[in-house]
């Protein structure tokens, strides 16, 4: 971590597990409907390289999916890659209350509840990747390896163009 970058509990579970990691923090506009196309743009990058983190329902549990801006998460596939019948993209107040972050924000690392993390497949043709530091106007960029190791996820073809 940088003294310019904000502490949240994705940069402390990175720094205590000592995992290295780039902060980008970013103006973020309160007009901004999505959040990962902002962050894209603010940081001038490639919407494949930005990766959103969506909470969903799959039957009874939920699973948060890590999938790029410039894709989306297909509902059907990561429920047949969790072993699920069903899914669905979860209230926004029950991904808030489960991961500890407001929707915009909400990060893969350093969630309140931990939750079966499944990392789109297109993420390991990248050295580094960029998700959510736990709040709006803060991407964090990271190795996908280190992204799954400190997860505990998994990697696999849920996105779709």
């Amino acid at each position: 971590m940088t003294a310019s970058s904000p502490s949240t509990p994705a940069t402390v579970a990175l720094d205590r597990a000592g995992i290295p990691y780039t902060p980008h923090v970013y103006e973020h506009r309160d007009t901004a409907t999505n959040f990962g196309e902002e962050a894209a743009a603010a940081l001038g990058l490639r919407e494949a390289q930005v990766f959103k983190t969506l909470v969903v329902q799959v039957d009874d549990e939920l699973v948060v999916a890590v999938v790029p801006v410039a894709g989306r998460l297909d509902l059907k596939r990561i429920a047949a890659m969790v072993g699920g019948k069903k899914a669905t993209l979860a209230a926004p107040e029950l991904a808030e209350r489960r991961t500890g972050y407001v929707v915009g924000g909400i990060s893969p690392i350093g969630q309140r509840t931990v939750l079966r993390t499944v990392v789109d497949e297109s993420a390991s043709s990248y050295p580094t990747i960029f998700v959510s530091g736990g709040r709006r106007g803060f991407d964090i960029e990271i190795a996908p390896a280190d992204l799954l190791g400190i997860t505990t996820g998994s990697t696999m073809p849920i996105a779709r163009d």
